[in-house]
């Protein structure tokens, strides 16, 4: 077996290897939902907090708002959620599912397990795989000055 190159010795590279793996995984899962990766990840989100405004939406998923905003009008286009402007506060602006994307959440219910499956790792071993990346995030994130929440500690 070849010796690994320099290259494979970056960590960077290991992770940017990985997640264009587990996207190639997704994709043709996701095209069955009619959803883009990107999208898949803000459906997680209202399934679990639906009503969530567009901000904290942003700011869990790490995503400003140039790139968010045609992420929202797509999936409302789709009929899968809509935004309704609060009554107290017109400037917050709350993100709902529609009975189309709530109904959504039935099928996607298998994601998870094909792709724990397809990573060829336990359960257990996923776990702590997700919990070094979220170290691993905060803490570059804390190193270049932006220090969002990390995952799992809101």
């Amino acid at each position: 077996m070849p010796e690994r190159t320099i290259l494979q010795h970056q960590v960077c590279f290991s992770l940017y290897a990985a997640s264009r793996a587990a996207t190639a995984v997704y994709r043709p899962m996701l095209q069955e939902m009619g959803l883009t990766y990107p999208q898949y990840l803000v459906m997680l989100l209202l399934w679990e907090r639906d009503g969530v405004s567009v901000r904290e939406l942003g700011e869990e998923l790490e995503l400003d708002s140039g790139t968010l905003s045609p992420l929202l009008k797509r999936l409302e286009s789709a009929g899968l959620l809509e935004r309704r402007r609060g009554p107290d506060d017109e400037r917050r602006v709350a993100v709902h599912l529609t009975a189309g994307g709530a109904s959504l959440r039935q099928q996607a219910a298998a994601v998870p397990a094909h792709i724990a499956a397809a990573a060829g790792l336990t359960p257990a071993e996923l776990d702590q795989l997700n919990q070094t990346l979220a170290k691993v995030t905060g803490a570059l994130h804390a190193a270049a000055g932006n220090s969002p929440a990390a995952p799992g500690n809101h």
